[in-house]
């Protein structure tokens, strides 16, 4: 495609980093973009947990196109080898870059997109398909809106659409009051968490952390009693790569999980998969497929996301069964044949669906696997945009080399391990 076919914009859905990347790689190339943002503000999910430090330095975080963008702005730049919180990456990363003025004169808040079609097309419809613009639904403050796009990058990830506690992936019932699916800023709500019974479920860094906050907070308050239940048979299996893990940070929080476990500070239930929960006197009595019992006032559940299709029942889509994610990229992060942290740098060819010009990129491109970074979104916005200008070479050249995370199995052999 030329620049000269983009008669309508490329909708962006999604003003989080990936999306604002997208938005400076297609300003970079003169491209009209428009970026859909259903919250009140850019990177409305990273507010949720601006208290948390990212295992990743900011060199693994600022796409370098943005950066070529705000140094043309006076941006001063954070240095590379500090770790940033999520208030740190929207403070002096996002915002600066949503307020540059080819970004902030395209982007629309309050915007929510609730269905995307081809124009006066359905799903099942074949005759002149490719042809027809993209036709969005939005509804906006004013009332619903409808806007035509030549592309759509869907950059809405999977924040909100948490997994549940129960293994077997059924929804929450009414005990969701006393149910948390962020990291809790312990220092902040001592009145909840403090001198209770908590249980933390999952076993991904995000868990990780939120058992560091939470022994954090039992050293002031020592009555706080923490129970760390995973789904895995032996705990060694959550504590990563430690040393082995070429982001130190990530290593560095196994390492410290694995110092908690030892210590006692932390009781560990390990192959507990909670099928049913109860009200008690007490709190809720967390119950396991093998009839355990755990009861505790407090339960914090880190264990993934998943995508939202909801608005994209119109789209022509090749996902996976298992991962939810493209068809293409699910045998590089299926967690149940590759175990690596690491995955292999990929792109547009990737993450190319039938429908023509549509793209699912960013965490949501991952669907419900795990280890998502930045840079790997970044990547996958480069390569989509070569391919949309035409630039089919760039597009498939993938620029990336990942940090590998020091743990690494392949169980099918048609699967090579170099990705790793």
């Amino acid at each position: 495609m030329s620049n000269q076919s983009f008669t309508h914009p490329i909708f962006i859905i999604g003003a989080g980093p990936i999306g604002l990347v997208a938005a400076a790689h297609l300003s970079q190339k003169g491209l009209p973009f428009s970026i859909m943002e259903a919250g009140a503000h850019i990177g409305t999910h990273i507010k949720k947990w601006s208290h948390v430090k990212m295992f990743s330095n900011w060199e693994y975080n600022i796409d370098p196109v943005a950066a070529a963008q705000l140094n043309e702005n006076g941006w001063n730049r954070p240095a590379a080898d500090v770790f940033p919180t999520g208030h740190d990456l929207l403070e002096y990363y996002l915002r600066p870059l949503a307020t540059l003025p080819t970004i902030a004169s395209n982007l629309y808040l309050q915007h929510q997109v609730v269905s995307i079609s081809r124009q006066g097309i359905d799903k099942m419809t074949t005759a002149d398909r490719e042809q027809s613009p993209f036709e969005i639904i939005v509804q906006t403050p004013m009332g619903r809106r409808r806007f035509l796009a030549a592309a759509i990058l869907d950059a809405t990830g999977v924040w909100g659409q948490p997994n549940s506690m129960y293994s077997a992936g059924h929804p929450h019932d009414s005990l969701i009051e006393r149910v948390m699916h962020t990291i809790p800023n312990f220092r902040q709500e001592t009145d909840r968490y403090a001198n209770q019974r908590l249980a933390i479920i999952g076993s991904g860094h995000s868990a990780l952390t939120a058992l560091m906050g939470a022994v954090a907070l039992k050293k002031d308050y020592p009555e706080t009693d923490i129970h760390w239940i995973i789904r895995k048979t032996d705990v060694v299996k959550a504590f990563g790569g430690e040393e082995n893990d070429q982001l130190a940070e990530r290593g560095q929080l196994g390492s410290m999980a694995r110092t908690l476990v030892e210590s006692g500070l932390v009781t560990v239930h390990t192959s507990f998969k909670v099928a049913e929960t109860a009200p008690t006197n007490e709190g809720i009595s967390l119950i396991s497929a093998d009839n355990r019992q755990l009861t505790v006032q407090e339960v914090i559940v880190l264990t993934g996301s998943r995508p939202d299709f909801s608005f994209l029942r119109e789209i022509r889509m090749d996902v996976d069964s298992i991962t939810e994610s493209p068809r293409l990229l699910a045998p590089l992060i299926d967690p149940n044949l590759h175990s690596c942290g690491t995955v292999r740098p990929h792109g547009e060819a990737e993450l190319r669906q039938p429908e023509k010009n549509f793209y699912i990129i960013g965490s949501k491109s991952y669907g419900r696997a795990p280890t998502f970074l930045l840079m790997t979104g970044y990547e996958q916005v480069r390569s989509i945009i070569a391919h949309l200008t035409g630039d089919v070479l760039n597009a498939k050249n993938i620029q990336l080399k990942l940090p590998e995370t020091g743990v690494c199995k392949v169980s099918l052999p048609d699967i090579s391990p170099s990705c790793c």
